[in-house]
């Protein structure tokens, strides 16, 4: 295993390569969890197929990721709307490296939490990515049930996953999060542009084993493939 770090228009990547990879794998990440290699070595541990691992570390997490505009569900920050731009910088970025590396890898997006939405919102924006992991994605975040009802995705595999303990929460909005999961994969098990799609639940609350959880993503994501 090689290991790269460089910039891109103000945000830092980290590229973990493999002899003769056959995926490249995309995560945004929040930057302190660029001080250590656990999430690649997860990865690596729970399955048996060579990859590229890209970790862009997002500035501006409640901005960056966001769909759109919402009020604060925790603590004083805003969401913003910035999903739009960071898809942008996030395809240059793999537009570059695939340029450099991975040649026409077939690409695959995963994110935790509010960037679990954002994957999970990509998959509704372009055809790019081969297959999404969200995991435990925010799909309690304002308005975005019935965005994903009106609107049909463009990826054709689309891994969810959930802590069983997530909806137990004494913040309303976020105790949503359960009927929306369970809502979100009747839509896609609906959807005829989607192939694949599955649930998966974990044991625990939203913190518990988040590397392990993304890990299992990625793998799945790349057995279904062909």
């Amino acid at each position: 295993m090689r290991k790269e770090k460089f910039e891109y228009n103000g945000y830092t990547c980290v590229l973990y390569l493999q002899k003769d990879p056959q995926f490249l794998l995309v995560q945004p990440v929040d930057r302190r969890d660029l001080q250590e290699d656990t999430a690649f070595e997860t990865i690596c541990s729970l399955g048996d197929r060579p990859f590229l691992y890209l970790a862009v570390a997002v500035n501006d997490w409640n901005k960056d990721l966001s769909p759109w505009e919402a009020p604060p569900v925790f603590g004083r920050e805003d969401f913003g709307n910035g999903a739009g731009n960071t898809l942008t910088l996030l395809t240059e970025i793999i537009n570059k490296v695939s340029a450099d590396r991975a040649a026409d890898l077939p690409v695959i997006l995963g994110g935790y939490s509010l960037a679990g939405l954002f994957a999970l919102w990509t998959a509704y924006q372009t055809n790019r990515f081969a297959a999404v992991a969200a995991v435990s994605p925010s799909v309690w975040f304002p308005e975005w049930i019935g965005y994903a009802e009106t609107h049909s995705p463009l990826v054709r595999k689309i891994y969810l996953s959930l802590g069983d303990k997530e909806e137990k929460t004494r913040n309303p909005v976020m105790a949503q999060v359960g009927s929306c999961i369970r809502r979100q994969l009747e839509l896609l098990q609906k959807d005829e542009t989607v192939s694949d799609c599955v649930l998966e639940m974990n044991e625990g609350n939203h913190f518990k084993d988040p590397d392990k959880r993304c890990a299992k993503a990625f793998v799945w994501c790349m057995h279904v493939q062909p």
